[in-house]
């Protein structure tokens, strides 16, 4: 194997079973494929009470100048029903010019790319005027709490300081070439209970129903609109995900009901505010009347979810322009700047430098017959190649 192939390493990669939390020999494989080309690695176990220990991966190459970070994963989701997929999901093999197998796009094909495209400016140039290092988790389709977070901790903890950081996600929609995610919109979840009386279907006012109250706090979170997004951001949304009441019988009001919520928010808003403003609508919501005529304010709690995401842009020319530049005479087009879409690994990564985000097609990930165009692995690789060279030339601007 060369390391300079990026199809002939995403093919070691996807043979190696990694599904959360299990290593399956991914972060070993990668290793053989730096090691090589003389970066420095190390083998990072993180652990938390109630969660999987997690095997993570940090290399350097080059100990001064400025220094450019490669983040990623090699964990991949399960592959569903293994015996729908018209190629085994681990096998990667290569059928009508596209490699199948899980993890071929979200996110094993980046770092394949990546991998050869430091081999590749090596073998043409020696090695970068700085340092480039790789930041990979096996935590990052699990609950990321034993992954990114823990690892980059653990190397700032060693001195280690970065200029800028590509995280290999696949963002583009349609055609590689299509857009670059700037930025991430934040993400805040919680559950709302709301207490009643249990009782008789045919005697409501003996009973106080729950679930009355409950339409009408779920009807003040979703209207009005948040906001009408942002030069940057798209519009706040609210989604309701859960509503339970526990309650199998048609003819029993229920003790209490349950809904939970998530809400993707823009810059319009912090957590704080966003927080401040939810309460602000349920408490309005719980003294109107019009569902539940002449009783109390609904009886309510609340609950959030633990490490809320923050949103967050990056504007950081040498890094974007950088990228846009590589994408652009590499792939023909000018990509889009993006804060679409979920979270990634970059909510934690912009509290240590800037970061953007950019890899393959997304639209076969976490699929059956999740696979990848063999053309679009050489082509990533040139984008990845050129944006190599140009972030150094332009890091020190």
């Amino acid at each position: 194997m060369t390391a300079t192939d990026p199809v002939a390493n995403l093919q070691t990669l996807i043979r190696c079973p990694s599904v959360t939390p299990a290593e399956g020999g991914a972060l070993t494989a990668l290793e053989a494929m730096l090691a090589p080309l003389g970066f420095s690695v190390d083998r990072v176990k993180a652990s938390e009470e109630g969660t999987p220990d997690i095997e993570n991966l940090y290399a350097r190459l080059g100990k001064d100048g400025p220094h450019l970070m490669f983040a990623g994963h090699t964990d991949v989701v399960p592959v569903g029903d293994e015996a729908a997929w018209t190629h085994p999901p681990f096998a990667a093999q290569i059928s009508k010019g596209e490699l199948f197998g899980r993890g071929a796009v979200d996110m094993k094909g980046g770092i394949a790319c990546f991998v050869a495209a430091v081999a590749r400016h090596i073998e043409k140039n020696g090695p970068p005027n700085g340092s480039i290092s790789f930041l990979i988790t096996g935590d990052e389709e699990g609950p990321a709490i034993n992954g990114t977070i823990k690892l980059l901790q653990w190397a700032a903890e060693r001195g280690e300081r970065w200029d800028a950081c590509l995280v290999g996600e696949p963002t583009n929609p349609d055609r590689l070439g299509d857009m670059i995610k700037i930025g991430r919109r934040g993400s805040l979840s919680g559950r709302i209970t709301v207490h009643g009386v249990q009782g008789h279907a045919a005697y409501p006012h003996l009973a106080d129903n729950p679930v009355r109250g409950m339409l009408q706090l779920t009807q003040a979170l979703m209207d009005p609109p948040f906001d009408g997004g942002t030069g940057d951001f798209q519009p706040s949304n609210l989604e309701v995900t859960t509503v339970d009441v526990g309650n199998p019988a048609t003819n029993v009001i229920p003790a209490k009901a349950s809904a939970s919520f998530n809400i993707r928010f823009n810059d319009s808003w912090t957590v704080e505010t966003l927080r401040a403003e939810i309460l602000r609508r349920l408490d309005a919501a719980a003294g109107n009347g019009a569902l539940r005529p002449g009783r109390e304010p609904v009886a309510y709690d609340i609950v959030w979810a633990d490490r809320p995401s923050h949103v967050f842009l990056t504007r950081n020319n040498a890094l974007i322009a950088s990228l846009s530049s590589a994408v652009e005479s590499v792939a023909g087009q000018s990509p889009r700047l993006s804060t679409t879409g979920g979270t990634s690994d970059a909510r934690f990564i912009k509290d240590y430098c800037p970061v953007v985000e950019f890899g393959l097609v997304g639209q076969t990930m976490h699929m059956i017959d999740e696979r990848v165009a063999v053309a679009d692995l050489e082509t990533l690789t040139a984008i990845y190649e050129t944006f190599i060279a140009r972030w150094f030339a332009n890091a020190g601007l």
